[in-house]
């Protein structure tokens, strides 16, 4: 196709090319689960929100969690309050993860342990990512060592990753310091942006040979990675990819929610 393109008109070559490019996407479940597994990666590095599932999970326990009183009322108002400031573009993006960790200082970790997991199982259903699951499983079972990272709080994602057989050590996300069983507000890290190669530096501190995320969040961690994969990408992170030549794949109904 290629060779033929190369004798036409100019602009006959580039939509030839965009024609080959919009295919490159749409790659079945199988094509996709293939074109990771044929990379036989030895270290693999997973956004969790919008990547391994649809939607949130950070921002949907934040709503769950204060609509049911597990906040104290005067630290959900004012939460409520940032968040608002934060969508207006008036708090940065790790202030605004941090302060939906800290907001919890004074309780205990097994209580919001206990919510995390009783909204992941009852309200947060239905959202992962069969081909994302499958994938991962096989990953483990191949041998891979899989990390999941996220700006979401520690608790939540420490509750979806028993659909995907991650352990706690595998799992880089918002954290705090506990004391005696009790949040306090001093961080540990926000894995977010530049600070997700980062804090797989630091604790895994090996060579990550495939990433994955959905968003400009994730765009360090796929751009230093030996192989990105960009899953579900929101619209500014699919131009990235395709730039760059990164594989894109939008998991079963996905697409097909967007363009509608």
């Amino acid at each position: 196709m290629l060779r033929n393109c190369a004798f036409r008109l100019p602009h006959v070559i580039v939509k030839c090319m965009e024609s080959i490019g919009a295919r490159a996407l749409d790659l079945t479940r199988q094509e996709f689960l293939e074109s990771v597994l044929r990379l036989q990666p030895r270290v693999a590095a997973f956004d969790c929100d919008g990547t391994l599932w649809s939607g949130d999970a950070g921002v949907g326990f934040f709503d769950w969690e204060i609509e049911r009183g597990l906040i104290p009322s005067a630290v959900a108002n004012s939460m409520r309050a940032r968040y608002d400031e934060y969508k207006a573009g008036l708090v940065s993006e790790d202030d605004m993860c941090g302060e939906m960790v800290t907001m919890h200082k004074g309780l205990s970790e097994a209580v919001v342990l206990a919510a995390a997991a009783e909204f992941m199982t009852r309200d947060f259903t239905g959202r992962m990512f069969p081909e994302m699951r499958e994938l991962v499983g096989l990953l483990r079972a191949n041998g891979c060592d899989v990390w999941a990272v996220s700006s979401s709080n520690e608790w939540v994602i420490r509750a979806g990753m028993r659909e995907f057989g991650i352990p706690d050590d595998r799992i880089l996300a918002a954290k705090v310091e506990i004391e005696n069983g009790v949040i306090t507000d001093r961080l540990v890290r926000v894995p977010s942006g530049p600070g997700k190669p980062a804090a797989l530096k630091e604790v895994a501190n090996k060579k990550i040979d495939a990433a994955f995320g959905n968003s400009r969040w994730d765009l360090d961690m796929l751009a230093g990675a030996g192989h990105a994969f960009a899953v579900n990408p929101n619209p500014d992170l699919e131009a990235a990819a395709r730039e760059r030549g990164w594989t894109v794949y939008f998991p079963d109904g996905t697409a097909e929610a967007r363009r509608g």
